[in-house]
């Protein structure tokens, strides 16, 4: 999946979540995006099971404007982090990491305080019209510690 539409990367977390409920063979990349969906129960039930109709929560937008986060991006930056830890890459941000969770205790909010920094760094990247800033990511990483 390096180029997925929308639906299909919303219909990955979702085929994750029911693999691992029901117990199915998983590729390592649904067994982490099950375990972020276990990590957040707040948007467990948005799946439904396997036999439900997912085609509302596959069309549905989560705005700010309605003050919600969209559950599928959290996840999704969720994941994309977990990669980069696997492969320190940016260069540092695994160690860095390892000092926000002695400082949290807790690897979730440790996450969180990565997540705030990766979600800044795509829409600066975004607004500017420009590569990601590697630097700043962990610059604001650094800052949480």
């Amino acid at each position: 999946m390096f180029n997925p539409s929308r639906d299909q990367a919303r219909r990955f977390f979702i085929d994750a979540w029911h693999k691992q409920q029901q117990g199915l063979p998983m590729s390592q990349m649904e067994f982490m995006a099950a375990d972020i969906v276990r990590l957040h129960p707040e948007y467990q039930d948005l799946f439904g099971d396997a036999k439900a109709d997912i085609g509302e929560v596959l069309a549905r937008e989560w705005t700010p404007e309605q003050g919600e986060t969209n559950p599928f991006l959290h996840l999704s930056l969720h994941l994309a982090i977990e990669e980069q830890l696997s492969i320190d890459q940016p260069p540092g941000i695994r160690d860095i990491f390892n000092r926000l969770l002695a400082r949290h205790g807790e690897r979730h909010a440790a996450l969180h305080d990565v997540l705030d920094c990766l979600a800044e760094t795509v829409w600066r990247s975004q607004r500017d019209r420009a590569a990601p800033d590697g630097a700043a990511y962990l610059e604001c990483m650094r800052r949480k510690i």
